[in-house]
């Protein structure tokens, strides 16, 4: 396989404890269409990834596997263009764009996990506490 930016030949390197495929050249990184899910999941402990493609657009490079126009997308709504292959052989990273998605996901890992701790206390002063929402109605006629 060759790099869809510069035809360089591809070489199989180990990031993270994903085999890739590497441009020696540019750097940029051919992840099969499994291997984006491993590469989140370095960051990401929870289930409901959510979705991943936003603002698809025609792409200006070829799939490495079969040689058919990428479609480029907006990944999870950020402003981090990624370039895929439709017919799901895999995913085209630019230099820094893998250091990206884990920065992304580690981002929305805090997003959750603030999001819970706001829905708990709201959910506490609503209730009032300990109180049921019964006894509160209760202690209006007090």
């Amino acid at each position: 396989m060759n790099c869809p930016r510069d035809n360089a030949a591809l070489e199989v390197k180990n990031y993270k404890g994903i085999e890739v495929d590497e441009c020696p050249t540019c750097k940029g990184r051919w992840l099969d269409h499994h291997e984006l899910d491993d590469l989140e999941d370095q960051a990401f402990d929870g289930p409901g990834k959510g979705m991943r493609m936003y603002a698809k657009r025609d792409s200006d490079i070829a799939c490495v596997k079969c040689g058919k126009a990428m479609t480029t997308f907006n990944y999870r709504a950020y402003d981090l263009p990624i370039d895929f292959c439709p017919d799901e052989h895999g995913f085209w990273l630019d230099p820094g764009e893998e250091k990206q998605v884990l920065d992304l996901m580690r981002k929305r890992v805090k997003d959750l996990k603030r999001s819970g701790s706001a829905e708990v206390a709201w959910d506490k002063s609503v209730r009032g506490g300990s109180r049921s929402f019964t006894d509160r109605i209760k202690g209006l006629f007090k």
